[in-house]
């Protein structure tokens, strides 16, 4: 939901002149991920982000997540620094590595465990998220026995569990097949739509970030940098089909555009790589 008028005060994550630089020991390298970024996300909002590979979109959610140390700026959630990691923030990643000799709902329930939460009260609150996720009978059955898209689907409600204010989710889809993806991307935004939760979601894929977008911000080649924010004016819920809408298909290519000028803003024969519409 895009918040207007009165509530634009109403900041759930601030993120104000951010810079991340990190020194890598194998090549005695330091690297600049990312410089003076500045954006907002307001309360119960879907951000989606884009841009080129090695952008520093993971490395802006782990900053978020609490999980890299800042050079430069702030992050705020609640306008509160954040320092470090919280519960108040649950990540959720590419690839579900989900604890193989636990079940579904022993997964499920993992963090609840670790706050301190009794197992009965945290195997009766993870069955509420397990069939929030679609996997009501498959609580007793090991990861290995679930499909990937059911196994990142546990991932979903491993992270939703515990309640969290903000949900980080780091391309969480690339992994599954085109029509598995398309039909998880429904399920998120059923559930974030059920749950209210503000999320932040990192993707390469264009169709996605504008379908499950209240806003897409679009990062410029390394050193990140925001390019553009740009406001996603589609109704919800949003049906598969929608992609087949004028006012979709000419959002897509314009944030295509953007990408393809970050792509041309390189040197293609110093970096061996081009772009690909897709």
């Amino acid at each position: 939901m895009w918040i207007k008028g009165p509530l634009i005060s109403l900041v759930k994550l601030e993120v104000i002149k951010l810079s991340v630089e990190y020194f890598l020991k194998r090549t005695q390298q330091s690297i600049h991920a990312l410089k003076e970024i500045s954006f907002s996300v307001y309360p119960g909002q879907f951000l989606t982000i884009l841009g080129p590979s090695g952008c520093g979109k993971t490395t802006l959610l782990n900053a978020i997540a609490g999980l890299l140390p800042i050079q430069a700026g702030e992050i705020l959630m609640d306008n509160k620094p954040i320092l470090g990691p919280g519960r108040e923030r649950a990540m959720v990643f590419q690839a579900p590595a989900l604890m193989p000799w636990r079940t579904v709902l022993r997964n499920v329930t993992y963090g609840l465990e670790v706050q301190g939460v009794r197992l009965a009260e945290a195997r009766n609150h993870a069955r509420r998220y397990i069939k929030l996720v679609g996997l009501t009978g498959f609580e007793e059955n090991y990861p290995h026995e679930l499909s990937g898209g059911m196994q990142q689907r546990v991932n979903l409600a491993r992270a939703l569990v515990t309640e969290p204010e903000l949900l980080l989710l780091d391309e969480p889809l690339a992994a599954l097949d085109p029509l598995l993806r398309e039909s998880m991307q429904q399920e998120i935004q059923r559930i974030w739509m059920q749950t209210g939760t503000t999320a932040v979601f990192v993707t390469h894929l264009i169709s996605e970030a504008v379908y499950l977008g209240d806003r897409v911000m679009m990062l410029s080649e390394r050193p990140g940098q925001v390019r553009e924010l740009v406001e996603v004016d589609l109704p919800r819920p949003r049906p598969l089909r929608i992609r087949q809408n004028p006012r979709f298909r000419e959002m897509e290519d314009y944030l295509w555009n953007l990408l393809l000028n970050e792509f041309n803003a390189v040197d293609h024969s110093r970096n061996g790589w081009t772009a690909t519409h897709g």
